[in-house]
């Protein structure tokens, strides 16, 4: 069952998921996702699958590693795998509730018994997907995740001019298709969940790069001067408040 399931995730025709990673035809609602597997092979399928959608992504190789990273990374959805090799992932998903941790989590496992997907999600898993799974279901149900997440479950939203479809990862102005490369996406889809409120410029760093991604000094400023060049004149404008971070907001 590994084997064809590396195998499906390995191969693009598989894994890229239609209409989803950047705003040139395969998007996705940007967010920053821990994966917690052991299987090197198919922790790299899955964030191959995971990149391709447009998502930052880290992985966890035991629930330890998982545990310390969620407290001192912020991470928008967590896919945890149940079979690890020091504690459970039902060990890691009961110390986390625990511990107050309201980030939404996908339970997968090979385990198809009533009682370990009943076991999952009465310790506060929010959703459960077997083993071998496709790969357009995983992005679906990550993609159902992260609105909740935002929010704000509606896969489309409009502040003023602009309308931002988060399913397809597409933007418009006035009907006016927005041009997008992935990072811009990623800004605008985070800006555009807290609209009219201020992001600060660490958060947005931290949600639309991964942990090992080369970020140089100016790399997000560039993207918001991109993105105010996009949005004129007709659109709504990305406001800087010196020393607090950025804002979205509609005249």
């Amino acid at each position: 069952m590994r084997e064809r399931l590396v195998a499906r995730l390995s191969h693009p025709r598989n894994y890229v998921i239609r209409s989803a990673c950047s705003c040139e035809g395969k998007g996705a609602t940007m967010a920053r996702i821990l994966l917690v597997e052991d299987d090197a092979a198919l922790a790299r399928g899955i964030v191959a699958l995971l990149k391709a959608a447009g998502y930052a992504a880290d992985t966890a190789k035991n629930g330890e590693e998982a545990l310390f990273l969620v407290d001192s990374e912020p991470f928008n959805l967590i896919i945890l795998d149940i079979g690890l090799p020091d504690i459970s992932g039902f060990d890691v998903l009961k110390r986390l509730r625990a511990r107050g941790c309201k980030i939404p989590l996908l339970v997968l496992t090979a385990r198809d018994h009533v009682t370990d997907r009943v076991k999952g999600l009465d310790l506060g898993a929010d959703d459960y997907l077997l083993k071998p799974f496709d790969a357009d279901e995983l992005a679906a149900r990550a993609r159902a995740l992260l609105r909740r997440d935002h929010g704000d479950p509606s896969p489309v939203v409009v502040i003023g001019n602009l309308m931002v479809d988060r399913v397809h990862a597409s933007a418009e102005v006035c009907g006016r298709p927005l041009q997008l490369r992935p990072r811009e996406w990623a800004v605008l889809d985070r800006l555009a969940a807290k609209a009219g409120e201020v992001i600060t410029k660490e958060r947005l760093i931290s949600e639309v790069f991964s942990y090992d991604d080369a970020v140089g000094p100016n790399a997000l400023e560039v993207h918001i001067a991109r993105l105010r060049k996009k949005l004129e004149p007709d659109g709504p404008t990305i406001k800087t408040l010196r020393g607090l971070g950025y804002m979205l907001k509609a005249e």
